[in-house]
């Protein structure tokens, strides 16, 4: 069969090729999955380039998130039957025709759900929803967050906005504002316009911003730090532009500010099983009520993943890049 591979640690759009490999067999408690759409995640391209927390080995398999449709049961398993439509997460080696997973592991998936609403239901709409769950913020309280047009920061905002809580995005460029309001997203500021920070303090108004969320790096993470009640907390997603925060320690000393990280897949493996099953419901009622959407920007095959790599980085991309077998 067919799977996406890298030999070296490397730019995606370099060293991702698509190689012939032994179809997998499930073992005990696994089942075979026949792949139909998987998205591409920052977190996918960041592994093959051997930046991200998980590290490997040589030669590796690529792709973290997909759904599928069931093949073959393992011994053991009987949650599950052939001919179901389920998704993988955090497991590695999905760019391909077919691979395996433990049965526990997988999420049923409703019939009136899309394959490509299916494809994304995981990885970022849990990290966007137990990001909120982690803020443990009340309806009528506001928190401001800068990268508002990527993936989980629309996912937050949308639902945020479900439970009542205000957002307040801060994005890098005026064309984002138009591109947010097209989906419904209101409250975004964009920081390379003069006066960003008045409007932006506007918009929070009375209420003060407690939490502010930072998955750029650089002085974007100072940007949001400035909006910040005192004694709130800045918690680290991501570092899209920047490896190292540029953050005034004055604020931090003289007005009780902290700042910590959130890193989805460690938050979600320590997560109570009930608890991850109620979020996962919530995402999938707010999925088919239609207050959470999640787009497409186009679709490739896995014999163009690095074309599809490249697209992921398009400036003003709305919605997910998928690969299909």
């Amino acid at each position: 069969m067919r799977a996406v591979t890298h030999q070296s640690f490397g730019e995606p759009t370099d060293v991702l090729d698509v190689t012939e490999v032994a179809e997998p067999s499930p073992g005990p408690g696994e089942v075979l999955v026949r792949m139909v759409l998987s998205p591409i995640h920052n977190h996918d391209l960041w592994t093959v380039r051997g930046t991200y927390g998980v590290k490997p080995e040589l030669p590796a398999r690529a792709g973290t998130e997909a759904v599928g449709v069931v093949e073959q049961l393992g011994e053991g398993v009987t949650q599950l039957v052939t001919g179901q439509r389920v998704v993988a997460t955090s497991q590695l080696g999905v760019w391909a025709e077919r691979f395996t997973a433990p049965a526990a592991s997988l999420i049923p998936v409703p019939e009136n759900l899309a394959d490509e609403v299916a494809a994304q239901l995981a990885a970022m709409p849990f990290s966007a929803i137990s990001l909120l769950e982690r803020l443990d913020l009340e309806p009528g309280q506001t928190l401001v967050q800068n990268a508002a047009n990527g993936a989980v920061g629309r996912l937050v905002a949308q639902f945020a906005r479900a439970r009542g809580i205000n957002v307040v995005g801060l994005v890098r460029r005026s064309a984002g504002v138009e591109e947010l309001a097209a989906q419904g997203i209101t409250g975004v500021v964009a920081t390379d316009e003069d006066g960003w920070e008045d409007r932006a303090r506007a918009l929070i108004g009375d209420s003060t911003a407690p939490v502010g969320i930072d998955s750029v790096g650089g002085e974007a993470a100072g940007q949001v730090l400035s909006l910040l009640a005192d004694g709130g907390r800045l918690v680290v997603f991501g570092a899209m532009a920047a490896p190292v925060m540029s953050i005034p320690s004055g604020p931090v000393i003289f007005r009780d500010l902290h700042i910590e990280g959130f890193w989805g897949a460690q938050v979600s493996k320590d997560m109570p099983a009930d608890q991850r099953a109620e979020l996962f419901g919530e995402i999938i009622t707010r999925l088919l009520d239609g207050s959470v959407t999640l787009p497409v920007a186009a679709t490739y095959s896995l014999e163009d993943v690095r074309d599809a790599a490249a697209a992921n980085f398009d400036v003003g991309r709305v919605g997910k890049v998928l690969l299909r077998p």
